[in-house]
């Protein structure tokens, strides 16, 4: 009888805000002092309420007319910058671990200069072999787009990859690509949405995904 054939594990791509930048505060934040900027009655509970990683769905969902989203985005960006997030806890180390036996990708709903500039502050750029951000499809997440951008970059198939996310969106833009998704807990508000979402794991912290990965590059499901 043949042996049987080990999975292919090749690719971890991540979302950046949430999974691998504690950027929860600075971004709540911004939001808080851009709705009071736009006249926007709404405080952490509503927010919280309505967040998704497509800022777009939370200004209709606060009903911001679409001719000012231009205007509440050089807002949002403007508050922001006042605070400096820090990388989750033992993101570093992941990286560093993982990237000896997986090339890594990042895809992120984020805008392409900040999350630029803060891979050059983390000093992570090199990391990754593939770096998607908000605008470089037409899509946004859940779409497949993005995912399926970074996977062609990589040169990668979809079969040999895992997308690691803090949200729904990133399980289920996993899911639409044929990517095995691996939930991870983190600052913002999505668990409740995000255990709905029925990651194939989820993991309460990033530090645990060494050991999911070493299971599924051993067939051990």
């Amino acid at each position: 009888m043949a042996a049987k054939q080990k999975p292919c594990l090749q690719g971890v791509l991540f979302d950046w805000d949430g999974t691998l930048i504690d950027s929860y505060d600075a971004d709540s934040s911004a939001y808080l002092a851009m709705f009071k900027e736009m006249g926007i009655a709404w405080g952490i509970e509503e927010l919280e309420k309505h967040y998704s990683p497509d800022w777009y769905q939370v200004y209709r969902a606060a009903k911001l007319p679409r001719r000012l989203w231009k205007e509440a985005d050089r807002a949002w960006r403007a508050h922001y910058a006042k605070h400096q997030p820090k990388l989750i806890s033992g993101a570093r180390r992941v990286l560093e671990a993982i990237r000896t036996k997986h090339r890594l990708g990042l895809v992120t709903s984020g805008d392409r200069h900040r999350v630029a500039r803060q891979l050059r502050e983390f000093r992570l750029t090199r990391l990754f072999s593939a770096r998607v951000c908000s605008g470089d499809t037409l899509k946004k997440k859940p779409h497949p787009a993005p995912l399926r951008l970074a996977l062609r970059q990589m040169e990668l198939q979809a079969a040999c990859c895992v997308y690691v996310g803090d949200a729904p969106q990133d399980v289920e833009m996993a899911r639409s690509a044929g990517v095995r998704a691996i939930g991870v807990l983190g600052p913002f508000p999505t668990e409740q949405r995000l255990r709905a979402a029925r990651p194939e794991f989820l993991i309460a912290s990033l530090k645990e995904l060494p050991n999911v990965l070493n299971w599924l590059r051993n067939g051990r499901e």
